[in-house]
């Protein structure tokens, strides 16, 4: 999406707070369809809440909440009539905007030799709904990954230009949640076309851009009234007072790069699987490998692109071998990176606060604890001091 659909409603479009009834949410799914937007919302599938086309209301989890905790998750039908009261899902929205399996070349044998060529994607229109503050957060960081610097994702930068999103204000937390620490959330600020907080009956509805509000006003809409707003702000509030999950982010970057041989790496490998689980449900990692797929008759090619893992052991392999052989490596080297290094390379952290990855590792490994064991035993072991170094002179030790 461009920089210009970006800009805040006080520029592209009335500021003012709307109010639309809950039913009138059918009628805005509609519109979006007759546009020619495939609409992806929550949903309840294999125990879980999921992200999945949709073209009716009646598909949102009503009336389901979630319980999460470290390295537990289950859903619970509560005595409400909401659609969004519920926390992350093990789904991000990074796998329609960044696929876990795509096409990205082919190379077909001819009578003149080989002819190599890069797929036209004609992308798909999603429109978004249920996105929350941290999910925000998380696309913001995939589009500096696919769309800063001198080397673009053409397919990213397609399906992002034509994404319409609606973002879900968030008005209740997991204990796994700490976006507060992070500085994404728990409210919506940017990023988002419209961006709802469910009440009772109603929502009250914030414009974030020019396409946004156009939807709007092809709604039943009211202006927000008092009452209505002084709900939709105590429900926010009670999210964040919710949230007591803490990350002391406080130089984390030397931190983490002065103790890559704290004993600490050592107690976290004996528990950790080097299952992935973490990078799969995260909503920022963005690792891929890339592999040729033959015909049997050997005269067309497949070059295909699909989700990896710092997890994985092959992912490490060189021509002179596997250079992270152990779990404890390969943790040191997703945590450093995620907290640490992200920043070299990004400008900013790697880790949006979701806690995704606390809930859905099945041995329940906190990244927040494990960074506090740091501090709280900041002796324990000292490596080299690379924080001090810049950024092109380290070498990997993970």
């Amino acid at each position: 999406m461009s920089d210009e659909q970006h800009k805040n409603a006080d520029q592209d479009a009335a500021p003012e707070l709307r109010l639309i009834a809950k039913a009138e949410l059918q009628q805005l799914l509609t519109l979006l369809r007759q546009d020619g937007y495939s609409v992806v919302g929550p949903q309840v599938a294999d125990g879980a809440i999921i992200y999945d086309e949709m073209s009716n209301i009646e598909q949102l989890p009503k009336g389901i909440s979630d319980s999460q905790q470290a390295g537990k998750y289950r859903l619970l039908e509560d005595q409400h009539e909401n659609y969004f009261q519920f926390n992350a899902s093990p789904h991000a929205w990074k796998q329609f905007l960044f696929p876990s399996r795509q096409q990205i070349g082919t190379a077909t044998l001819g009578e003149d030799g080989w002819r190599f060529e890069t797929p036209v994607e004609s992308p798909p229109k999603y429109a978004f709904l249920g996105a929350r503050a941290c999910d925000l957060a998380a696309i913001q960081i995939q589009d500096r990954i696919f769309l800063e610097g001198p080397y673009v994702n053409p397919f990213y930068a397609a399906r992002r230009e034509a994404a319409f999103i609606i973002a879900v204000q968030c008005t209740v937390a997991a204990p796994t949640c700490f976006c507060t620490s992070m500085q994404t959330g728990p409210r919506c600020h940017s990023v988002f076309d419209l961006a709802l907080t469910e009440l009772e009956t109603e929502f009250v509805v914030e414009v974030g851009t020019a396409r946004g509000a156009a939807l709007l006003e092809q709604l039943d809409s009211r202006p927000a009234n008092e009452a209505a707003l002084e709900t939709a702000a105590a429900l926010q509030a009670r999210a964040e007072e919710q949230i007591t999950k803490r990350l002391d982010t406080q130089d984390i970057h030397s931190l983490l790069l002065d103790h890559l041989n704290h004993p600490r790496w050592d107690q976290v490998a004996e528990r950790c699987l080097s299952c992935t689980n973490c990078t799969m449900v995260c909503p920022t990692c963005f690792c891929a490998t890339v592999e040729e797929v033959a015909t049997l008759a050997g005269d067309h090619v497949e070059r295909v692109q699909s989700w990896d893992s710092c997890f994985n052991f092959d992912f490490s392999y060189t021509a002179g071998g596997v250079v992270r052989d152990d779990r404890r490596s390969r943790y040191r080297q997703w945590l450093t990176h995620k907290l640490a290094t992200w920043h070299d390379q990004f400008d900013s952290s790697g880790c949006v606060g979701c806690g995704r990855c606390i809930t859905w590792c099945p041995v329940g490994i906190d990244l927040t604890e494990e960074v506090a064991a740091l501090r709280a035993e900041p002796d324990g072991s000292r490596s080299l001091t690379l924080a001090s170094q810049p950024a092109s002179q380290r070498c990997d030790l993970t």
